[in-house]
């Protein structure tokens, strides 16, 4: 079994605690690592303690020898871990998040679209944030994206906000930031990374939506096409209408 405790340095009696974990799924992504590394690495300064998870879910490119490139190169604390074979995205960030010694999660993607800095206003407004821990969601507004993408998305988009009232534009976008301990308590199954709002929402974390700049991609071509999101998506809004519908929590506890 991994041993994922915290690790301390040798000779010193103390390590600073890790606020925030930035976990990168990466699937074939040997052409856009190094500089989407050098970027998460530039934005290190802004951040408190901050420790970097690249999740490898079992890429049959060079993604694992660009990424051991990158710790060399400028990011020495990366951590990478491996799937044996491809996964899904969802189970990929459960990996990361569950190997996470963050209080706060960050997610983003390692095909160069999201902008790493934004994690810094991100995470301002969750530790800013009063009562329970909120999902802070990078809206992309302006979408760079092929047309055909863009209005599947948002249509998509429109569907779930109406059917499963999460009140996120964006609920796809993969910048996001919540807390680890909230994201380990729910039910996970493939796909959930698109529903955090609903879920975690039914969990009791308020939504803060932060807009967010969305570039184009930097090589290669993204793993899913838009008939195969339709269709996975569908099942799975209704896995989740069936599971808001049978997770019942309370409000609050008293304890005597």
């Amino acid at each position: 079994m991994t041993d994922f405790s915290p690790r301390h340095d040798k000779g010193s009696s103390s390590v600073e605690p890790t606020v925030l974990s930035i976990v990168m799924a990466v699937l074939n992504e040997a052409d856009n690592i190094l500089p989407v590394c050098q970027e998460i690495s530039e934005t290190l300064s802004q951040l408190p303690a901050t420790e970097i998870l690249a999740i490898d879910d079992g890429s049959t490119d060079e993604t694992v020898e660009r990424l051991l490139e990158a710790r060399h190169r400028f990011l020495p604390s990366l951590r990478i871990i491996s799937h044996p074979k491809r996964l899904g995205k969802s189970a990929a960030l459960r990996t990361g998040v569950t190997a996470a010694r963050g209080k706060w999660v960050a997610t983003i993607d390692g095909d160069g679209q999201d902008d790493p800095v934004a994690i810094v206003s991100m995470l301002e407004r969750a530790r800013a944030s009063n009562g329970a821990p909120p999902l802070v969601v990078g809206v992309r507004r302006k979408r760079n994206d092929r047309l055909s993408r863009r209005l599947a998305t948002r249509l998509a988009n429109g569907l779930r906000r109406r059917l499963l009232n999460d009140g996120c534009p964006d609920t796809g976008a993969p910048l996001k930031l919540f807390s680890r301990d909230l994201f380990l308590r729910m039910p996970q199954f493939e796909g959930v990374h698109r529903f955090l709002p609903a879920l975690l929402g039914h969990y009791g974390a308020p939504l803060i939506c932060i807009e967010v700049k969305h570039r184009a991609r930097l090589h290669g071509t993204s793993k899913y096409t838009n008939l195969n999101r339709a269709l996975v998506g569908i099942r799975d809004m209704l896995g989740v209408m069936w599971l808001q519908n049978r997770t019942h929590l309370p409000d609050h506890l008293t304890e005597r």
